[in-house]
């Protein structure tokens, strides 16, 4: 087979990034000549509703009738998109407990990316967060009942189809229980088979018959296979989830440029592996360098015959009917209010009370500590400010705003002792460490991202689950003593 010919085949099961907010000359021609069929947008890609729609049209142009368009827009902290109706994370949505909710938050959520042109959406989490200390998850998942999680997935999954957006569950078979971030690091799940079963495949195997795809974990399971990272594990991949599940939609890679596996494996030597695995399609989101050598070493496994081409186009008629059934293309989105009405009603519900917070009187003197800085992490969009906290708090209190750049050596006990009731607000999701834990007292914590931080505190607390407007509006209604707090935490230790 000619060597473009053998290029092109390769480039129908690569994913790229894209650099810039607009489709370039060069990137199109590149696109172009390997038949390139699958792009990832970040938030680095977006300014507003008409660009994002030009750029997601001109790239449908240049990759086809099968383009494969995506972005990460689960909700909570991670959204890509910022300016459409703000979806509740999936652990808030565990917290309200409501199949229908989640499956109208599911479908709104589609109607909006769909609007922008986007057909693939990297979401829901169908990790279990049983580890208070996990540095990435936590309330990205819906919550630690395989049961009760499973259901406002797949919920939320029937939302996102009835709409044309194809999900993408994540991270198989299971991030929940990690303290490293593989964004960082390989981590390892290091767990018997048995509980692996009854735990975090549990999920998965209830959602391989309805997932229209399934996204790999960067993370070693030694009672699986000792030596391999999942999206790297033939065991995992084919022998698990293709022939035990019966699993027939679309395996992809998470990220290939995370550390987990850039740090530790040659760009092409990763690609194929996973493919050989058993992945679809591999997401090469570095570089163009990163992306042409992962071309190139795919190419070559195909005429060396380490990829058979009976397989290749297997995995090519998985990605085709995906996109099929789930084509590209903005549509009208005219149902903007009543999503952003769905929204706010889910935040409201999601709310949860630990330790039986008390509200300020109307009126009264009121301090408000919080993070000086709120930058993101590279997964999640940056926090909400110190300064839009405190204004939201403005409306109802005098307020007085004191913010901290470290919380391991912030002295709380430096506060003006001068009776004003202190509100601490969490707007990241790093956990507290030994200092705070064991010197910080406020009278309510406002934990507006991760709720196991409500753990760290030794205070009444308020959860949201998130810190998007929607959610400052239910905290502030709760204030007001127009709401009360109903929401349930779906993990141990609440």
């Amino acid at each position: 087979m000619p060597t473009n010919d053998l290029r092109q085949l390769a480039g129908r099961l690569v994913m790229i990034r894209l650099f810039g907010t607009a489709l370039d000359a060069d990137t199109a021609d590149f696109i172009r000549a390997n038949r390139i069929r699958g792009a990832c947008l970040f938030r680095q890609n977006m300014t507003d509703a008409a660009q994002l729609t030009r750029f997601t049209s001109d790239l449908k142009d240049a990759m086809g009738e099968h383009a494969l368009i995506a972005l990460d827009q689960e909700g909570g902290a991670v959204v890509r998109a910022l300016w459409v109706p703000p979806p509740p994370s999936a652990m808030a949505l565990g917290a309200a407990g409501d199949e229908p909710l989640a499956r109208g938050v599911g479908a709104a959520v589609a109607r909006a990316i769909r609007a922008l042109g986007f057909n693939w959406n990297f979401a829901p989490v169908l990790d279990l967060n049983n580890n208070p200390r996990n540095p990435v998850i936590a309330e990205r998942s819906f919550g630690a009942d395989p049961t009760r999680a499973t259901a406002l997935a797949l919920a939320w999954m029937a939302g996102s189809d009835s709409e044309g957006v194809a999900c993408c569950v994540k991270h198989f078979p299971g991030h929940g229980d990690t303290h490293v971030d593989s964004h960082r690091d390989l981590p390892t799940v290091d767990k018997p088979l048995p509980e692996l079963e009854r735990f975090e495949f549990a999920p998965f195997r209830t959602a391989a018959p309805h997932a229209p795809a399934v996204m790999t974990a960067h993370i070693v399971y030694p009672a699986l296979d000792a030596d391999n990272p999942a999206t790297m594990s033939r065991a995992i991949l084919h022998d698990l989830l293709r022939t035990q599940w019966h699993y027939d939609g679309v395996i992809i890679t998470d990220g290939m440029d995370m550390h987990a596996i850039a740090h530790r494996y040659d760009a092409g030597d990763a690609a194929v592996n996973a493919l050989r695995a058993g992945a679809d399609m591999v997401m090469a989101i570095g570089s163009r360098d990163t992306q042409e050598r992962t071309i190139a070493a795919i190419a070559a496994a195909i005429e060396d015959g380490r990829l058979p081409l009976a397989d290749v186009h297997a995995r090519l008629a998985r990605l085709d009917r995906l996109a099929r059934v789930h084509p590209a293309g903005a549509v009208q989105y005219a149902t903007e209010d009543a999503d952003r009405a769905l929204m706010a009603d889910a935040w409201r519900r999601a709310l949860t009370a630990r330790g039986n917070p008390q509200r300020p009187a109307p009126g009264s003197k009121v301090r408000l500590v919080a993070r000086q800085d709120v930058v993101s992490d590279g997964v999640s969009e940056a926090g909400v400010p110190a300064s839009a906290i405190a204004a939201m708090l403005q409306s109802l209190f005098d307020v007085d705003l004191v913010t901290f750049a470290d919380a391991e050596t912030f002295d709380w006990h430096a506060l003006p002792d001068d009776g004003r009731f202190t509100i601490l607000a969490s707007t990241s999701r790093r956990r507290y460490g030994a200092h705070a834990r064991a010197t910080w007292t406020p009278d309510l914590h406002l934990a507006l991202w991760n709720p196991y931080q409500a753990l760290d505190v030794a205070a009444p607390a308020l959860m949201t689950y998130g810190f998007a407007p929607p959610a400052l509006d239910a905290v502030r209604s709760w204030l007001a003593g127009d709401i009360e707090a109903t929401g349930q935490c779906p993990v141990p230790g609440f």
